[in-house]
């Protein structure tokens, strides 16, 4: 650990033992040991197990709900952005666990957050579907925004131009790439663009494939890519891509992506797709699952990123949770 994160750790420990001895209305520190934990800092209480988060919570609570099972106590979960959605996510697992937000130096109890709003595509957008397929592409809307992805990888996307307002299409891999591809390539159709980039990307999200940048991003999606050609792999009649729990802030951080579809036994569930070690999947899994209004969950990865910690929470969660392995 560096000087600067061992200097984090510590003044997170100590905002830690001064928010409980506030909420508890004490003199002075509670009695109690503090805790290495890498998501914030943590303190054990006789009572409870005390937990910080440090900045965005949003994918906390697997890590939270694993790390503090071994105590055997309550929970108390202290949370300063994104309370609304821990809470949330909270209310499906039968952990003894209470998720407070912080605000300053007092506690206030979490309120669960409603889920976001199904937001549909302007038909401008819509339109330059086609366009998309044409090319080569898998044309998917995600919270509204129309994307082209290659075997699960966005390399275009359909946007309002900032001077004339008309929808356009953007070829590249995020808007730096974008905005470099169009200074480049821009007296290029869009079609010929787009295939250009659809051949020079398609080769390296073959399975074998030697490492490039272009298969070590969005693995998770390659993953649901190739269940949605094939449902029956992870044991689905059919499958369509959905919009997730949370909206994606970047396409460089591996975030589960969802599908909903119906089971080879006729059920209606969701499908959440996973790439390496992922403690937060079951939680997030739960609440793509309540998004959507179905009680069944399968949960797709690698079977070396399948933990006892992972298969505990989808034990006490509320829902149904099965674990699939897709042979990659």
């Amino acid at each position: 650990m560096s000087a600067d994160a061992e200097r984090r750790s510590r003044l997170l420990s100590l905002k830690l033992r001064a928010l409980v001895r506030e909420h508890l209305g004490l003199t002075s520190d509670p009695q109690g040991t503090p805790e290495v934990f890498s998501p914030g800092a943590a303190f054990l209480t006789d009572e409870d197990v005390w937990v910080l988060i440090d900045g965005d919570a949003t994918r906390s609570l697997g890590a939270t709900l694993a790390w503090a099972s071994r105590f055997e106590r309550p929970i108390q979960l202290l949370v300063e952005r994104d309370s609304g959605v821990v809470a949330r996510r909270a209310q499906f697992f039968s952990a003894s666990l209470t998720v407070w937000h912080v605000d300053e130096k007092t506690l206030l109890p979490a309120v669960p957050e409603p889920q976001l709003p199904v937001v549909e595509p302007a038909a401008s957008h819509v339109a330059l579907m086609p366009l998309i397929s044409s090319s080569g592409a898998d044309a998917v809307v995600e919270h509204g925004i129309v994307v082209g992805e290659v075997r699960g990888l966005e390399m275009c996307r359909v946007v309002d131009d900032a001077v004339t307002g008309e929808a356009r299409l953007e070829v590249g891999m995020g808007v730096n790439d974008r905005e470099a591809f169009a200074m480049v390539h821009g007296e290029m159709p869009t079609e010929q663009a787009l295939r250009t980039v659809i051949d020079a990307v398609a080769v390296h999200r073959e399975p074998g494939a030697m490492v490039h940048p272009f298969n070590q991003f969005g693995a998770e999606r390659l993953h649901r890519w190739r269940a949605l050609t094939n449902p029956a792999l992870v044991g689905f009649g059919s499958l369509q891509p959905a919009d997730p729990p949370v909206k994606r802030t970047n396409l460089k951080d591996p975030v589960p992506c969802v599908a909903v579809g119906e089971t080879l036994e006729g059920q209606r569930a969701v499908a959440v797709f996973v790439n390496g070690v992922d403690l937060d999947v079951v939680p997030f899994a739960v609440d793509a699952a309540d998004m959507h209004g179905v009680a069944d969950i399968v949960v797709v990865a690698r079977a070396k990123d399948l933990t006892q910690s992972m298969q505990k929470m989808a034990q006490q969660a509320s829902m149904a949770v099965v674990f699939r392995i897709l042979d990659f």
